[in-house]
């Protein structure tokens, strides 16, 4: 699945709004993240993208780690019928 970087810009927003804002985010070279848009929402906020080199995931071991568990404790375990239901689940197992 792929975002946006408007949405991807949204979604930080929210997040800054209940966690705080990092002074570095680090992130793949995928197009959301080296997008224009992106790039300015970042300097904008007085955020650091800082990317890691292609083909060394190790280098975000963080979220690499996250998304073996989300696979593994959570998507792997329903059939989703809707997108909402999808969404709910997501939630709940967040929480």
């Amino acid at each position: 699945m792929s975002l946006p970087a408007a949405r991807v810009a949204r979604s930080l927003e929210q997040i800054i709004a209940w966690r705080g804002k990092p002074s570095a985010i680090r992130c793949d070279n995928g197009s959301k993240y080296i997008s224009a848009t992106l790039v300015n929402w970042a300097n904008g906020q007085g955020i650091t993208l800082i990317y890691i080199q292609p083909g060394k995931p190790t280098q975000n071991a963080y979220i690499e780690r996250f998304n073996r568990t989300e696979r593994h404790e959570w998507l792997d375990l329903h059939v989703f019928d809707s997108l909402e239901q999808a969404r709910q689940l997501a939630t709940e197992w967040l929480w």
